[in-house]
């Protein structure tokens, strides 16, 4: 490409950048790497961020997306970005303390013109190239930056803008850290009690023990208390919380965690959780804190989180030390922690291990779907993010060793903890950073929006739904092209399988069937304590796999009113797979509810030789010719409304009122107090729909809406508010009997967008998912394990196996070969099991 450009051309350039305008604090600047494959401003050849648009194009002969994008958008100006290391020596401030370790959880660690330097060259796309070729040197011109910058202020203002902009990676990143924590009541009406300046040395230690570390101010009255005892090894005796428990002060800040900007650790022990102060700098005011000499000398308590979760770490070692070799080449890159994203990694991983996915998002799909594509950047569809992923993960163009010093002594490759051995450690690979497709997939969802570890199983439930939901809002012709008025089919669908629940009165031995759509079959792990080691932890007796998935199918009793009948009967309910799925999902539910908390349980899972699997004798047979089916549901009414309170109704139908306004009174004001329902009856007389019948809008529940505090106590314990919503409608309000449904029910995700099938089995017209032809023999594929206390905290890797490598383990970027032995030992312990079903 050309450099030096004729007066004309010059000129054409800058007459077209000062008409430009620089980004905007709330437009993404993808300047780091391109939209449509992860090449970044690190390779040879840069990235050009579209001066129109901001969006980021790799220049690759082979790909050539800012081509692409400029033949596509007419956008023909772009700022081309390389970075390279810094030749400069780092500035070094003798005087001023070593920088914390991280602000806003390393979204910055260090100053990036301190490590690198950036080439710059602008760009103007010109006609002559057919869309889907690579540029010719004719096509694009290209001078460096300094010429023209200096020839026009206008033009400096719009690359100064671009280069100093908060990146789009960071700037995920940023808005996910900040959108996790929020204020509440208590800090918003927070009443100090006491005001006027602590001595120093009131602030050295716990008012109630010598501990000077992880320290508490309450913001109400001053005291300072240590609190809980913490994982990474921070200690404390809950002093602050006891404080919390004698006083009911709620909002406490963490000393040594306070930065002039105004952050800090705050927790509110009435909300149980991390809080935001917008009245910090006053109220520390008030205790002589002045918050512009504060310093952060402290890990605060998300950082705490993200080292425990990493240094839980699976051995890249085999039982004699050896390392396990790091492997490379197509279908074995890794993907890189963007922060407590391992959960999504390994699920990614084993998502595109399977055939269905690597055809529909194969390589030759991107070029088609990018000419078609209706969105205005990549970044914002989900189909591209997908074929992105595709390309990166399967390619093997981006699993390469990582550049090393080999002068320094290497880190740990799991934790980045410095080594004192002398051993030299595996070159593992870079990988390729999702964090656009995290922010895509994880866009309006209140968990997987943060960057909270999160469960791998839930998130994998989450993907199937928003791939579901682009395909029917997207649909598309088949893979071959040739006849477009045939749908593809969606890999999704390899999953998805009917379960058939069949409910028979004792009474009058009439049946129900009832079919419902799922992609993941939960069993519970049940938990047989056999002893205890050395440390005093529970050891568990092995459960055999076929014995989980007997509990899943095994016959059950349950109270039930009989519509046939018409008696309140214990009917039988059992479970049968009415179809089986091509790749079946298994979710061991190896957790218990332990102070509010789900609690994870080392259960081994012991599986049959050869890790296969028969389910023939599960297959369901539906509604048989010497069965009577239940009728349908003609006291649908009288099951579905709550007990009203009968006192309370004959007093309003003693007033002249219809039956139908009294029970939507009563339910609407508590179902107890006759003068408030006739309050709402008076207040309501207009209403148009106040004759209609009442409906209520659970799916199979009977219970009247949940208030908002049930649902935020079952959501402050981890579970989605549409999750506690339901459970709450299923158990009438009833919060323990909600928890014990959630836990029993862990693949509802209370969505409206359940995919049920009523009575499938006596209407022939219905089309279920998966086959209802046995043999169903299933071989193991892959695994996600986890390790750690909880499903919200610790780590996921997912081991896959290969044809060429045998099983592979992932573990974000590094990817290794692992053998027998260490699979051996941590298959019974996985979280998430996928089968593949074997062909005749």
């Amino acid at each position: 490409m050309a450099n030096n450009l004729s007066d004309a051309d010059t000129r054409i350039i800058i007459d077209g950048l000062a008409r430009l305008k620089p980004p905007t604090l709330s437009q993404s600047v993808h300047r780091e790497g391109c939209t449509q494959c992860f090449d970044n401003q690190d390779d040879p050849e840069g990235i050009d961020v579209c001066l129109t648009c901001f969006n980021g194009g790799c220049v690759s002969a082979e790909r050539h997306h800012a081509y692409t994008h400029y033949k596509k958008t007419g956008h023909a100006f772009a700022l081309n970005v390389k970075r390279r290391a810094s030749s400069r020596p780092k500035r070094v401030d003798v005087d001023a303390e070593p920088p914390a370790k991280m602000t806003k959880l390393a979204i910055i660690e260090e100053r990036e013109e301190d490590k690198y330097e950036h080439v710059l060259a602008l760009r103007h796309h010109r006609n002559g190239t057919a869309a889907g070729t690579a540029p010719d040197s004719s096509a694009t011109i290209s001078t460096p930056v300094e010429g023209i910058v200096r020839a026009d202020q206008r033009v400096r203002a719009l690359v100064d803008g671009v280069m100093q902009s908060l990146s789009s990676a960071r700037q995920e990143v940023v808005q996910a850290w900040e959108e996790e924590i929020s204020p509440c009541e208590h800090t918003f009406t927070l009443l100090q009690l006491t005001t006027g300046h602590i001595p120093a040395s009131g602030l050295a230690h716990c008012s109630k023990c010598d501990l000077k570390e992880n320290l508490w101010l309450c913001l109400t009255c001053g005291a300072l208390g240590c609190g809980r005892k913490l994982y990474g090894g921070v200690g404390g005796n809950g002093h602050a919380l006891a404080h919390f428990e004698e006083s009911q002060h709620p909002v406490c800040v963490k000393l040594g965690t306070i930065t002039p900007e105004g952050n800090a650790d705050i927790y509110c022990y009435a909300c149980n959780d991390s809080r935001i102060d917008p009245e910090l700098v006053l109220h520390l005011a008030n205790f002589g804190i002045n918050i512009q000499t504060q310093k952060k000398t402290e890990k605060s308590m998300t950082e705490l989180q993200i080292e425990h979760n990493l240094n839980f770490d699976f051995s890249l070692t085999d039982e004699a030390g050896n390392a396990f070799e790091p492997i490379f080449g197509p279908s074995l890159t890794g993907l890189q922690n963007l922060g407590n994203s391992c959960y999504m990694a390994s699920v990614i991983q084993a998502l595109f291990s399977l055939p269905p996915f690597q055809q529909r998002y194969a390589a030759p799909l991107a070029v088609q779907h990018w000419e078609g594509c209706t969105e205005p950047l990549p970044a914002s569809c989900l189909e591209c993010q997908m074929l992105k992923l595709s390309d990166g993960l399967l390619s093997g163009r981006y699993s390469r060793p990582r550049r090393t010093d080999t002068n320094t002594t290497p880190q740990n490759p799991l934790v980045g903890a410095v080594t004192t051995s002398t051993t030299p450690l595996p070159v593992f690979q870079e990988g390729v950073r999702p964090i656009t497709f995290k922010a895509l997939v994880g866009r309006g969802h209140a968990e997987f929006a943060t960057m909270r570890q999160q469960d791998a199983e839930e998130f994998f439930t989450h993907l199937l739904t928003s791939l579901r939901r682009y395909a029917h809002a997207h649909p598309r012709g088949n893979n071959t092209g040739n006849d477009d008025s045939k749908p593809a089919s969606e890999p999704t669908e390899t999953f998805a399988f009917a379960l058939e629940q069949r409910l028979q009165c004792t009474a009058c031995a009439g049946v129900r069937y009832r079919v419902d759509a799922h992609d993941v079959l939960s069993v519970p792990v049940p938990a047989r304590e056999k002893g205890r080691d050395a440390d005093g932890k529970v050891i568990y007796e092995d459960v055999a796999l076929i014995e989980c998935v007997d509990a899943v199918m095994g016959a059950e009793g349950l109270e039930y009113k009989c519509p046939n009948c018409r008696r309140d009967v214990t009917a039988t309910q059992q479970a049968r797979l009415a179809t089986f799925p091509d790749t079946l999902v298994i979710h061991a539910k190896k957790f218990q509810l332990v102070n509010w908390v789900p609690t994870k349980l080392d259960i081994p899972i012991i599986f049959p030789d050869g890790d296969v699997i028969v389910l023939d004798q599960y297959l369901g047979k539906g509604l048989q010719p010497n069965e009577t089916e239940l009728p349908e549901n003609a006291s649908a009414a009288e099951q579905t409304l709550p007990e009203f309170n009968q006192a309370a109704l004959a007093q309003l139908e003693a007033m002249g009122f219809p039956l139908v306004r009294c029970q939507k009174a009563l339910l609407a004001t508590g179902n107890s107090d006759p003068e408030a329902a006739m309050e709402w009856l008076f207040a309501h007389m207009e209403d148009p729909d106040i004759d209609a019948p009442i409906v209520q809008t659970a799916k199979g529940g009977g219970g009247p809406e949940p208030s908002p505090e049930q649902i935020g106590m079952l959501a402050d314990m981890g579970f989605s508010a549409p999750q506690a919503r339901k459970a709450l409608r299923e158990t009438n309000g009833d919060p323990e009997r909600a928890i014990e449904w959630l836990f029993s029910h862990p693949d509802d995700t209370g969505e409206e967008e359940e995919r049920v099938v009523e009575n499938a089995s006596s209407k022939t017209s219905a089309v279920l998912p998966g086959s209802p032809t046995p043999p169903a023999r299933y071989r193991l594929k892959a695994f996600v394990s986890h390790k750690g206390p909880s499903v919200h905290s610790g780590h996921y890797v997912a081991h896959i196996r290969t044809e060429d490598n045998g099983w592979v383990l992932f573990n974000d970027e590094k990817v290794v070969r692992a053998d027998s032995e260490s699979v051996r030992a941590l298959k019974p312990l996985a979280y998430l099991y996928v089968f593949e079903k074997e062909r005749d």
